[in-house]
């Protein structure tokens, strides 16, 4: 099994890098998400790999953290969620977005990725909903229990809540809208702030 390739960047695809390493050339299929966080084209970098073997062939599936790794290998123990499907999942959200999307049963966010429907998405929720935690939210403002429990403005009771209601009712998922929040309060924003001066800020994280 190969646990992780160090090594050059040499190309960059679509949903693919190559890396050099020993005077070989990995292969290696990698999350939308990952490619911003890529070094330049000639510099070393360092890939948690997946190894992947089927009738078809031998596939490498890579990630610049051991637990997005890890999320993405929980992806593969859903039924009906193959390493194309998980790695679709993990392109369209951020592994800690897609942990807020499945405490809070946002299956809408998850159903955005490539050949994942509604039933599937609602099916990576059933079956991750007590193996993931939630992001930490930096403390104080926003009460994550709550904020999944019950009715978001009520149990926060202040601003981080009304600006919650505002996003969702603008259009954007609970989850998206739950991730933007967690930036601003680990920005250092707190409730003091005002509605309208946190959901301002909620927006420049979209």
């Amino acid at each position: 099994m190969i646990s992780f390739v160090r090594g050059i960047l040499r190309d960059i695809g679509e949903n693919f890098i190559v890396l050099e390493s020993g005077g070989i050339g990995y292969m290696i299929y990698v999350p939308a998400t990952v490619l911003p966080a890529l070094p330049a084209m000639g510099e070393e970098a360092l890939i948690y790999t997946h190894f992947s073997v089927k009738e078809d062939g031998q596939s490498l599936y890579g990630f610049l953290q051991k637990g997005d790794r890890e999320m993405f290998r929980r992806l593969l123990g859903v039924n009906g969620v193959g390493p194309k499907g998980a790695l679709g999942i993990l392109s369209v959200l951020k592994p800690d977005d897609l942990r807020v999307a499945i405490i809070s049963g946002d299956a809408k966010a998850i159903s955005r990725a490539p050949g994942i429907g509604a039933k599937t998405a609602q099916r990576v929720i059933l079956d991750l909903k007590d193996k993931v935690e939630m992001p930490d939210f930096a403390g104080g403002g926003l009460d994550t229990g709550a904020l999944f429990e019950g009715d978001a403005a009520q149990a926060s009771g202040g601003a981080f809540g009304e600006a919650l209601n505002a996003l969702t009712a603008l259009g954007y998922t609970r989850s998206e809208a739950l991730s933007a929040l967690r930036r601003v309060r680990n920005s250092g924003m707190g409730e003091d702030a005002g509605t309208e001066a946190i959901l301002k800020q909620a927006l420049r994280n979209f």
